[in-house]
């Protein structure tokens, strides 16, 4: 009797600490109260509406063919659906393009970090020789000669047009690209029907066999920081950027999760279709060498801890709001 109320008793205790540590994992994954906007561009409706209007303006590129919106489109979590961009001269560009979602909270911008802020960014493909291809001073007339750019420029920033102006509407745009709440989020703020008991075996997966968080960390589901994942690949990444380490190469900046089952193909070359793809390159720990992430090791996951893992992985789709296309100024 005495070794059934013994073994009763560490039971619970066992289960109260699982159920502790779930709760403190969950606690890491509470999505923000408000956007972060930066002090030298602050948000106002008017201006985010204007960038929209810029976001997805053919008009920006050199031949009137190719907006931001084409290469991060809203119908395919705001990437390509293509495995590699095509620029206006319909060059084929040598990287997949990267989410514009929840790029508020990031930290750097690009595959390989080379914008410290979304206002680089942002003129960033409209300047490409192979992207859009426009020259800012060209583009800066041009906008000028529409009349209603130019009264929205005076109506927001109390200025013409300028190409500060222009990646400071973008950028505040930008910012308000954000998944809408997902499951996982409904979830986390406490409604256990809100996802499947699979998919709440697949966060355990994420968390603790799969070492997913170890990069894909926070509410978005990124360090914000590169590593080389063992890809098969000659780009070098983030070492044309910081070559001060050897592991640069072949790195690339973790991309978040969000609205992930939205955004095939993956990986910054588009290399891997599926979520299951991607997944089954993780457990075989990537291609050997001397760059290749700390953190990337083979993960013997089962079948069914992988069929949960994907599970969970989709639960990150949020109910994001149909995108309205602006009525572009003429």
């Amino acid at each position: 009797m005495f070794k059934t109320i013994v073994s009763t008793l560490l039971l619970l205790l066992a289960n109260v600490g699982i159920a502790d540590e779930l709760a403190a994992l969950k606690e890491a994954y509470k999505r923000p109260d408000t956007i972060p906007f930066p002090e030298d561009n602050p948000y106002s409706a008017v201006k985010a509406a204007l960038g929209k209007m810029l976001f997805f303006d053919p008009r920006l590129s050199k031949n009137q063919n190719l907006s931001c919106a084409s290469c991060h489109n809203p119908s395919f979590g705001w990437e390509g659906a293509l495995p590699k961009s095509v620029g206006s001269e319909n060059t084929l560009l040598g990287r997949h393009s990267p989410t514009s979602l929840n790029m508020a909270w990031g930290t750097s911008f690009f595959w390989d970090g080379r914008a410290k802020t979304l206002e680089e960014q942002a003129l960033g493909p409209i300047q490409a020789d192979v992207e859009m291809g426009m020259q800012l001073e060209v583009l800066e007339k041009r906008l000028k000669n529409i009349e209603g750019y130019k009264q929205l420029f005076k109506k927001v920033f109390n200025d013409e047009v300028s190409a500060d102006n222009i990646a400071k509407a973008i950028a505040t745009f930008e910012r308000t690209v954000v998944s809408g709440l997902s499951p996982f989020d409904e979830w986390i703020n406490g409604d256990e029907s809100a996802i499947s008991e699979d998919a709440k075996k697949g966060f355990i997966v994420f968390n603790k066999q799969g070492k997913c968080a170890d990069c894909h960390s926070g509410w978005n589901f990124t360090d914000n920081e590169f590593h080389d994942i063992g890809l098969d690949t000659e780009d070098l990444g983030r070492y044309q950027i910081d070559n001060s380490s050897t592991k640069n190469m072949f790195a690339f900046k973790t991309p978040g999760l969000r609205n992930i089952t939205q955004r095939s193909p993956y990986t910054h070359n588009g290399s891997i279709e599926t979520l299951h793809g991607i997944i089954m390159h993780y457990v075989a720990g990537g291609i050997r060498r001397p760059s290749l992430s700390d953190k990337m090791h083979p993960v013997p996951l089962s079948k069914q801890e992988i069929s949960q893992l994907t599970e969970f992985l989709e639960t990150l789709q949020g109910k994001d709001k149909p995108m309205s296309l602006p009525t572009l100024p003429l």
